[in-house]
């Protein structure tokens, strides 16, 4: 049984940072890229970052140059390193194997000012 578990989040003050990581078992992504998305409340769920399998990574305008996207292979994890938050980046956070339907719980994240 494939599971995603996200961790990582909290509350911080605008400015502050917050490193999430995705645990994934029952499966090796390892050959899959991989993506951190993020759905704020009325909104619809957006990719904010992914990672390929050579390690290749791509982010959304929204946070360009403060966030950062990794992953360790023999741990079947991925990270997402937040930096510079803003209120707007206020949102549940979720990792997902690109194309497919494994979803983990998320994990929030609240950025106050």
């Amino acid at each position: 049984q494939v599971q995603l578990v996200e961790s990582g989040g909290g509350l911080v003050q605008a400015g502050g940072s917050l490193r999430l990581s995705c645990v994934a078992s029952g499966k090796n992504f390892r050959q899959n890229a991989m993506g951190w998305y993020r759905q704020a409340p009325g909104k619809q769920r957006e990719l904010v970052a992914h990672i390929t399998s050579g390690g290749s990574t791509n982010y959304a305008d929204s946070v360009k140059g403060r966030f950062t996207i990794s992953r360790d292979n023999a741990k079947n994890t991925i990270y997402l390193q937040m930096n510079s938050l803003k209120t707007e980046d206020t949102a549940v956070y979720y990792c997902n194997p690109l194309g497919t339907l494994y979803w983990g719980q998320g994990t929030q994240v609240t950025v106050s000012s």
